[in-house]
């Protein structure tokens, strides 16, 4: 618990650089506002629509009586919104990070440089960067799919699937938005996706602290804008120590 809250504190220590850099962390919410937009448009569209979607997803309840039909609609469209809220947090970060990157690496640059010990500027071709990069958002994207699945699945347990759902994301969500923003720091320092997620897990609890928070307070209306470059000055933070603990 200690280290889980440890990972909630390089959080707060993200929002800090809102006051130290304002302008900086300005710059890095505009990405994420435009992002967000179309976002809560498409979540929008989705809970406006959820009932015609859950009645043609649950075609076996037409004959049903009731409440058993109207059940079965209301667990679909439950799990529907569990299974979109997972998915729309973890492909929000991916599409905003790639959107925002120059403003990323600057805030990511200027807590390295603030830290003090900042890793030297690698020479990596152009082409073999956007490659990697595209790589590892792919790879990313797919977990990002598959948290979403099972997150459905657990939303069509009677009673709790709700909760279920909620939690499983918000955990095992939580650590993937925790590799997805660890992504600057490491790849300054050399490091590949496969040994972000090694390092990360000898601090794992602390990466579940950092990845849980984030989470919740991206499901805040706004709280991904403002909390989108706060996250990833605290995800510095968090790469730092975890490279640190590594030594």
């Amino acid at each position: 618990m200690r280290e889980f809250l440890r990972g909630v504190g390089d959080l707060g220590r993200g929002f800090r650089f809102w006051a130290t850099s304002p302008r900086l962390m300005l710059l890095g919410a505009i990405p994420a506002l435009l992002v967000g937009a179309v976002w809560v448009g498409l979540l929008v569209a989705l809970i406006a629509s959820i009932d015609d979607v859950a009645t043609a997803l649950t075609p076996f309840a037409s004959g049903w009586g009731e409440p058993w039909a109207s059940g079965a609609h209301v667990v679909v469209g439950i799990a529907l919104l569990v299974v979109a809220v997972a998915v729309a947090a973890l492909s929000f970060t991916a599409v905003v990070l790639t959107v925002g990157d120059p403003f990323y690496e600057r805030i990511s640059g200027a807590v390295e440089r603030r830290l003090g010990d900042p890793p030297q500027e690698r020479d990596e071709p152009l082409l073999r960067g956007v490659l990697r990069a595209a790589r590892d958002g792919i790879v990313l994207l797919l977990a990002s799919v598959a948290v979403g699945l099972v997150s459905f699945l657990l939303g069509l347990v009677p009673v709790a699937g709700a909760v279920l759902g909620g939690v499983f994301g918000a955990v095992v969500g939580g650590w993937f938005l925790t590799v997805e923003l660890t992504g600057a720091p490491f790849d300054a320092r050399g490091y590949r996706l496969r040994d972000r997620r090694r390092i990360l897990g000898r601090s794992r609890a602390r990466a579940l602290g950092f990845g849980v928070a984030t989470w919740v307070l991206f499901l805040i209306p706004l709280g991904a804008v403002f909390a989108m470059p706060a996250a990833v000055g605290g995800a510095t933070v968090l790469a730092r120590g975890a490279l640190a603990e590594r030594v």
